[in-house]
């Protein structure tokens, strides 16, 4: 069992599963943007903004990979 936890989340503990959510999707959502928006970043060209994307979106991923992870503590 793996999610079998019988104990609540403290609100202070929720909130930061929410805002690590929201952060995630918001970089993840930029990296996005900044790869197929045109006009997200004119001055640099498409390789460039190919890279800078991928970046962010990897940064999302990793922030996404810490959230997930669970601590020795909380079982």
């Amino acid at each position: 069992m793996l999610f079998n936890n019988n104990k609540q989340k403290s609100p202070a503990r929720r909130f930061l599963l929410i805002l690590g959510v929201a952060g995630f999707i918001c970089v993840t959502a930029l990296g996005l943007m900044v790869i197929f928006w045109d006009q997200m970043l004119p001055n640099l060209s498409k390789g460039q903004r190919w890279i800078f994307g991928l970046i962010l979106i990897a940064y999302g991923i990793l922030r996404f990979s810490r959230l997930i992870k669970k601590k020795p503590d909380e079982v």
